[in-house]
């Protein structure tokens, strides 16, 4: 029998932005405290693509689920001949989102929550997926708090989860009921009253003025890569995460556009039910622009104009990007695979 939840996320054993096998035990560590906690099915799929040679695998390094607990884990590795036959497989060691497609492709849950390894997820978040049915034809997204990176591993999960409660650096997203209007800073979405007043007087105006403009911005991409969730067949629908010899930056937003082209709507959970990310040296939010410039000057990416404008396109036309081939996500590979549980 399936799961209900499929969690995909991708890795390899590189120690990318230092303390990664410390993330990596906190983010696995916390999902099966709280699968148990709140009696919820799921399996993480960890995609381990590319793995350096000089390091064990994933799956010896990394914790495993114990008899009766509600998660399994699976660990499927996609070798180096796949990575080589990418023109710049030299300078990104990492696909990251054709990475999670061969994830979502081999997922056996009704669910596909596509997510990252450096994250613990709320009690809230969690209370909210054992009470809420979840629909199809419905993609769901969350905020995101920055934490910084020096929580204790040793502490339970649940006194991580109220260290990083009192610990929030940064809150990445708002809320379901907020209108993203452009030009405007996101605190001032966590005020219930002038959010109100915004969406009574600014939105209807801006609706007026340019409707897909509107409609747009009320898609919260903002680190959306760390917490994107939809059935699977959604996820099929959307054909998956565009697949690109590039860096990954904006690709986790062109699958938000392709959802809305598609038909899908957006749910967005409020603040408290956010994801905590444990902060570190070389993530995007902590690098200055002139690092984010140096970056990318090694792995080129899709500029957010490009992404912007595919998406206006689809959506007015009502399309997919029809760009992946037919067996996205590796289809027709059989890679090794490791369960546990």
């Amino acid at each position: 029998m399936g799961k209900y939840l499929s969690i995909i996320a991708t890795s390899r054993n590189d120690n990318h932005g230092g303390d990664m096998t410390k993330r990596m035990r906190i983010f696995i560590n916390g999902l099966i405290h709280q699968c148990n906690k709140y009696n919820i099915d799921a399996e993480l799929i960890m995609v381990e693509w590319n793995p350096p040679k000089d390091r064990q695998l994933l799956k010896d390094e990394l914790p495993k689920p114990k008899d009766g607990d509600r998660l399994s884990l699976r660990y499927i590795v996609v070798p180096e001949t796949i990575h080589k036959t990418y023109h710049n497989s030299r300078s990104i060691p990492l696909f990251q989102m054709t990475a999670k497609n061969v994830g979502i492709r081999r997922a056996e849950g009704e669910f596909v929550l596509c997510t990252n390894i450096d994250l613990l997820f709320s009690d809230k978040l969690f209370e909210w997926l054992a009470n809420t049915k979840l629909e199809h034809s419905k993609y769901y997204r969350t905020p995101r708090a920055d934490v910084p990176s020096n929580i204790d591993e040793g502490m339970s999960v649940e006194n991580q989860l109220f260290w990083c409660e009192k610990n929030i650096m940064t809150v990445w997203g708002y809320n379901g009921a907020h209108l993203n209007l452009v030009g405007f800073p996101n605190w001032i979405f966590r005020s219930r009253w002038l959010t109100r007043f915004l969406n009574l007087v600014a939105g209807p105006i801006k609706k007026w003025i340019n409707p897909l403009d509107y409609e747009m911005s009320k898609i919260d991409y903002n680190a959306c890569g760390d917490f994107t969730l939809m059935s699977k067949e959604d996820w099929f629908k959307i054909e998956g995460y565009i697949e690109l010899d590039l860096y990954s930056i904006h690709i986790d937003s062109m699958a938000l556009n392709a959802c809305i082209a598609a038909g899908i709507q957006q749910e967005i959970l409020p603040y408290h039910a956010c994801t905590y990310h444990i902060d570190h040296a070389d993530g995007w939010a902590s690098m200055t622009p002139i690092q984010v410039l140096n970056f990318l000057a090694k792995r080129p990416g899709i500029d957010w104009s490009v992404m912007r404008k595919a998406g206006e396109y689809i959506i007015i036309n009502k399309t997919n990007y029809n760009f992946n081939p037919v067996r996205w996500g590796f289809a027709d590979e059989t890679f090794e695979e490791y369960r546990f549980n």
